[in-house]
């Protein structure tokens, strides 16, 4: 039994993956575990610009080759371990992601990114769960949602702005939402709990963009949003560590909402 409040909040000793780790969340996610003495390791496609004097490891990975994911898991198993900890941060997408508006979606585009995002994230959490459960590991499996996976979208923020609503992204965020949920059902009984964080507006790069927010969207946000204003990926990663570790011994199945308090207005 933890013996202090303190202690549940630390990773020390548990193996921690962090899928996506070198995007603005998943950076974030692999900064707030080090600092929480875990042993992370970040699969991605690039190297995240961390500080990796600590327990830090790096692996080239591609989650959206569904064809090889279960082989290329078994690969890291073997030299970095069976994770305590999988946060799955990826958001693997086509080129023309951010062209979906419903006005100008087609039918390929929204197959493939089903398949690259919703397929791959609900496919690899399966993998690695059933593995935790055939070695007894207490685990815990985080999927990042969005406010958008919980509420449709409000087009008021992006008048003023060269952004417009995603006909794909709600779909692929309700879904990994609805998943979780099942998935904590089914593998409770192993004590792996399943969870997911959906953030709101964050600070930051636009998503397959290098540019950041425009001003007229971080205006229209911040008017809607009780806060006023966008969230710190500093709190996205204090989340991700308050539900990797015992601090959450009692949560499973939820979808916690970091959007301050979009979603309840």
């Amino acid at each position: 039994m933890v013996s202090s409040y303190k202690n549940k909040f630390s990773l020390k000793n548990k193996l921690c993956i962090v899928l996506g780790g070198s995007g603005l969340i998943g950076s974030e996610t692999c900064r707030a575990f080090l600092e929480f003495n875990a042993n992370v390791v970040c699969l991605d496609l690039i190297k995240p610009k961390i500080d990796t004097s600590k327990k830090f490891s790096f692996y080239k990975f591609d989650c959206s080759n569904l064809d090889l994911l279960e082989e290329n898991l078994e690969k890291i198993y073997k030299e970095a371990g069976i994770p305590d900890v999988f946060a799955n941060c990826s958001y693997p997408r086509t080129k023309n992601w951010s062209d979906s508006s419903f006005q100008k979606l087609n039918l390929k585009t929204l197959e493939e990114n089903i398949k690259l995002n919703l397929i791959s994230s609900t496919w690899i959490s399966k993998l690695i769960a059933e593995k935790m459960k055939k070695n007894k590991v207490k685990g815990s499996i985080i999927h990042l949602g969005s406010i958008y996976g919980e509420k449709a979208q409000n087009l008021n923020i992006y008048k003023g702005t060269d952004m417009e609503e995603n006909a794909i992204y709600p779909i692929i965020k309700g879904g990994i939402i609805s998943f979780t949920k099942q998935m904590a059902s089914v593998y409770g009984k192993n004590n792996i709990r399943v969870n997911t964080i959906s953030p709101g507006g964050i600070e930051g790069n636009v998503a397959g963009k290098d540019s950041k927010q425009e001003k007229s969207f971080i205006e229209n946000y911040s008017y809607n949003a009780p806060l006023k204003r966008l969230a710190r990926k500093d709190e996205i990663g204090s989340a991700m560590v308050f539900l990797a570790s015992e601090a959450s011994s009692y949560i499973t199945g939820t979808n916690l909402l970091i959007d301050g308090g979009w979603t309840s207005v």
